[in-house]
């Protein structure tokens, strides 16, 4: 199975769940209803159609604590 790379920013709570290689430039985004989730999930997709990372918004929220805890955090200094 292939890894996938979560990233977490506490301050804007925010998490970006990476299916591909990071640098993978995402081609088209599509939001999903903020209603219908109760917050804020876009779906990125590359040139091709792939699904290649999800962006969640309120992710404290949307996504189980074990898995924010394991995040890169993006809202540390580095010393």
């Amino acid at each position: 199975m292939a890894d996938v790379r979560v990233t977490y920013d506490r301050q804007a709570n925010a998490a970006y769940l990476y299916l591909t290689d990071p640098v993978t430039p995402s081609a088209h985004c599509y939001p999903c209803d903020p209603v219908s989730v109760d917050g804020m999930i876009n779906l990125d997709f590359d040139d091709q159609g792939r699904l290649i990372g999800i962006e969640v918004l309120d992710a404290s929220s949307k996504l189980p604590k074990q898995l924010l805890s394991a995040a890169e955090r993006l809202d540390v200094e580095h010393r």
